[in-house]
């Protein structure tokens, strides 16, 4: 039996997670702390199992009160996360579990199309924006990418095929927000994850997942025996890269296939960037670096190793890493900034260097990890793991409660104990770093 084992968590197929002789660079304690860590890791999980579906915070280690009753919830992106970094875990409650995180969301979809941002666990209510109402983009993205995933990994399409009528209007719905026909979605302010933050229009992280899922949606096609439409939607992802390069990665370099400078081009002249710019519209852009978009870019293929590792030297030197891995933004916005929003003092989240104002989000610490391994340093990646591994250790009212997030001076926990993702984030950078870098795309 693995010595990470603990009553209830699975025992992996060979190769052994943490072989001593991969992990010869880390002291016997390091060694020790990964084994522990991965253990707890599946034991926040199963904490976060309920009949509908993964909730996004062990409903019975944290107190909601006011708005935070919203947590008693199936959340599609927070769920489609935890399904996909976990798909490697031979455990039957948290397979079914997948499963039926999945079949939560999908069966309950809006006339138009639209996918639920969560659905309330003890009413079975869907809601379908975040604060203010506002549609939550990213839940639609991240469900169909989640499908395929788990479909892909069981080699199994049955789920995929149950709710093909659905994931195609899911798939229409997210085209239409393509209103200009420029190949990108036009996104509302606060209409993601980041849904008490400054980012509209055409956003990173948006547009990333939109990339992946129209590869998602057509390999999908594919397995139904629709070849041309597949082709049709794969096409439509390599147009939508084209433009996310051109306009997210300023340049100096003269593209032979442009006549002239883009509005882009004019508006912000940034040199030659390290890195894809958070956010770009008509009428701003944020030069920000958007570490959690600029990771998942990498991870999903769409930036080549080159610009990885540029954008890797960059976060690295600014020390994004620091105390603990890995902040989600960089540098934070300061009242007083352009950027800056009053209603980021809201429950007194988006304070610099907290919550999505640079926070640290131990989730994206895992992608992070995983980032760094697939860039061929898997030393280097070895270490941030056991960093990572540090910061989910700690805890509020006790050890290892793989919090929501942390603020990015102190590394202290500040968001909501035993939450999914970061626990899950974690299951898949251990997974991750016993195997190849993975070349295929993956998030």
């Amino acid at each position: 039996m693995p010595p990470f084992h603990h009553e209830g968590a699975p025992v992996l197929p060979k190769p052994i997670l943490f072989d001593p002789s991969h992990y010869s660079n880390l002291t016997a304690e390091d060694q020790a702390l990964l084994q522990l860590g991965y253990g707890r890791a599946v034991d926040a999980l199963e904490r976060n199992i309920t009949p509908k579906g993964f909730s996004a915070c062990s409903l019975n280690d944290n107190q909601v009160y006011g708005t935070d009753a919203n947590y008693r919830s199936v959340w599609a992106r927070d769920g489609a996360k935890t399904i996909i970094w976990t798909l490697d875990l031979d455990d039957e409650p948290i397979r079914a579990c997948q499963f039926q995180t999945l079949r939560t969301i999908l069966s309950h979809q809006a006339p138009a199309g639209q996918l639920p941002a969560h659905v309330l666990i003890d009413t079975d209510e869907p809601e379908y924006g975040g604060v203010g109402g506002i549609t939550s983009i990213d839940s639609a993205l991240w469900t169909i990418i989640a499908v395929h995933h788990l479909c892909r990994h069981l080699d199994d399409w049955s789920l995929a095929e149950e709710f093909r009528d659905t994931l195609q209007r899911a798939v229409d719905w997210l085209g239409a927000l393509d209103a200009n026909n420029c190949g990108l979605l036009e996104i509302p302010e606060a209409g993601d994850w980041t849904d008490l933050f400054a980012r509209s229009y055409h956003v990173l992280y948006d547009e990333v997942l939109w990339h992946r899922c129209l590869q998602c949606h057509a390999d999908m096609l594919d397995h139904f025996g629709a070849t041309e439409r597949a082709e049709d939607y794969r096409s439509w992802s390599k147009h939508v890269k084209s433009v996310i390069l051109r306009r997210f990665w300023p340049s100096t370099a003269i593209d032979e296939n442009q006549s002239g400078p883009s509005f882009a081009d004019v508006q912000y002249q940034l040199g030659d960037a390290r890195y894809l710019v958070a956010q770009v519209s008509p009428f701003n852009y944020s030069w920000r670096c958007d570490v959690y978009g600029n990771l998942l870019a990498y991870l999903t293929n769409l930036v080549d190793k080159d610009r990885a590792m540029m954008t890797f030297r960059f976060l690295w030197g600014v020390g994004v890493n620091e105390p603990g891995p890995v902040r989600n933004m960089y540098p934070p916005i300061y009242a007083g900034d352009p950027e800056w929003r009053d209603y980021f003092a809201v429950n007194v989240l988006n304070l610099p260097d907290h919550y999505h104002n640079g926070g640290i989000w131990p989730f994206i610490g895992g992608l992070w990890v995983r980032y760094i391994h697939r860039l061929g340093m898997p030393d280097v990646a070895r270490r941030e793991l056991v960093k990572l591994a540090r910061l989910c250790s700690q805890g509020v009212t006790a050890e290892w409660e793989f919090n929501e997030w942390h603020h990015a001076v102190t590394g202290r926990p500040m968001g909501k104990a035993y939450q999914a993702w970061s626990a899950a984030s974690f299951v898949k950078a251990c997974h991750d770093l016993h195997l190849e870098p993975d070349q295929n795309g993956e998030v």
